[in-house]
């Protein structure tokens, strides 16, 4: 779909020409740090709310249930293809996720009654369903060949969000009441809904809306899509294989928690960032298919790093480099790995097809990681930390139906990108 045979419109196209990247670029950053800000109040702020106030931690890791809805998405994502515009989606249910936020200090903190569990399970939907909106919106709204960049940005704005509004608030704890950190988190929540309102119209045409089932199982049905979906769910196993064993990796090794925090975390947080813009100019520059397999390639091969470490048992600098070395590639290959599923989606069909998609991988990261604790109990860590880059190229004999099913376009041109 290039060029005048487009079926999505943009607001601002004139003479059949695109809306420029730069200008793009300021409206997914902001849309992905909403998406982002949901994830860093339910997994870094809320738990420590409610430990400070005594609750316990058997009910506190029973809150992961809420994170269901993200991987249930797909269900009711054929609601907001069909009906609305994505971006009133989006605005709606962040006034939803305010609304909740500033009514959560009413409940006594101490207790996870059913009332707080209801108010939170209705957050994580509002999320889940402003996630679909969103991808479905930044879909339509970039082309073929700006995925690369685009996506760097959407995972940068996305991690600065958890970081603001998950660790930040947090920070914040030890000058300020927790009912004002969650009304300045509801307050963040409805001025997104207001700015993400103003966003660029993409529309979609009607007839897309009023036959997607169609579509969709056309698209299902293509005769690569089985090996398409078996490496969508392969192809971040190492790296969901192993994210849950590194910290008590760390610990075990009697690095502090401090340490923890700063090395693992904090930077870790930064190098995937970083990771991100490289991983999104590399696929701009040398187009997404070579992207997937030198950029997975070097995601794999960082997990032999933490396993030299283990099997060697090098000293603490060791340690921090592994972690920077696995960080920075992780970043590189979410960027071509998102910038493969946004490319390999329908402009008019992409709240539907990206949810799919999205649940599909979110299923491969829970059951990786569901077993790590398993493995590395009967292993030990270095060879589990061998076995996860193992499990990582199985993906890599999949490339090419991957490669047919890839759209290409030229390389876009450094002067569109500024």
């Amino acid at each position: 779909m290039a060029g005048g045979t487009d079926p999505v419109g943009v607001t601002g196209v004139s003479g059949g020409t695109e809306i420029a990247l730069r200008r793009k670029l300021p409206w997914i950053a902001l849309l992905y740090f909403a998406q982002g800000f949901p994830f860093g109040v339910i997994y870094d702020l809320l738990p420590v709310y409610f430990r400070t106030a005594g609750v316990s931690l058997r009910e506190i890791g029973l809150l992961s249930l809420l994170g269901l809805p993200w991987s249930l998405k797909v269900f009711w994502s054929p609601i907001v293809d069909r009906f609305g515009d994505r971006r009133t989606w989006s605005s709606l249910c962040l006034l939803g996720m305010g609304g909740i936020l500033l009514i959560l200090p009413i409940f006594p903190s101490g207790s996870l009654g059913w009332g707080v569990r209801g108010l939170l399970l209705m957050f994580t939907v509002l999320s889940a369903t402003q996630d679909i909106a969103i991808d479905a919106y930044t879909i339509g709204l970039v082309r073929r060949g700006e995925e690369g960049v685009a996506n760097s940005l959407r995972v940068s704005a996305y991690r600065a969000a958890i970081i603001g509004m998950g660790g930040g608030l947090v920070a914040l704890s030890a000058v300020a009441s927790w009912p004002m950190l969650l009304r300045i988190a509801a307050v963040t929540a409805l001025l997104l809904a207001i700015v993400v309102r103003m966003a660029p119209c993409v529309a979609v045409p009607l007839e897309a809306r009023r036959d997607f089932f169609g579509p969709l199982w056309t698209w299902m049905r293509r005769s690569s899509a089985p090996a398409i979906f078996l490496f969508i769910l392969l192809f971040k196993v190492g790296d969901a294989s192993m994210a849950p064993m590194v910290k008590p990796f760390w610990l075990d090794r009697g690095l502090t928690p401090a340490e923890v925090g700063l090395i693992s975390t904090t930077l870790g947080m930064l190098m995937t960032v970083l990771g991100a813009i490289i991983g999104g100019i590399f696929v701009t520059r040398v187009g997404i298919f070579r992207g997937l397999w030198v950029l997975g390639a070097l995601q794999a091969v960082s997990n032999l790093g933490y396993a030299g470490v283990a099997w060697l048992g090098l000293p603490r600098p060791f340690v921090y480099a592994a972690s920077v070395f696995e960080s920075l590639t992780g970043g590189m290959g979410s960027a071509a790995f998102l910038s493969f599923l946004m490319n390999i989606c329908e402009r008019e069909h992409a709240a539907v097809e990206y949810a799919l998609l999205s649940a599909i991988f979110g299923l491969s990261r829970s059951v990786a990681g569901g077993f790590s604790g398993w493995a590395t109990e009967g292993l030990g860590y270095g060879d589990y930390f061998g076995v996860t880059f193992l499990l990582a190229i199985p993906a890599f004999v999949l490339l090419p139906w991957v490669r047919r099913w890839v759209r290409e376009r030229s390389p876009v041109p450094a002067r569109r990108l500024s």
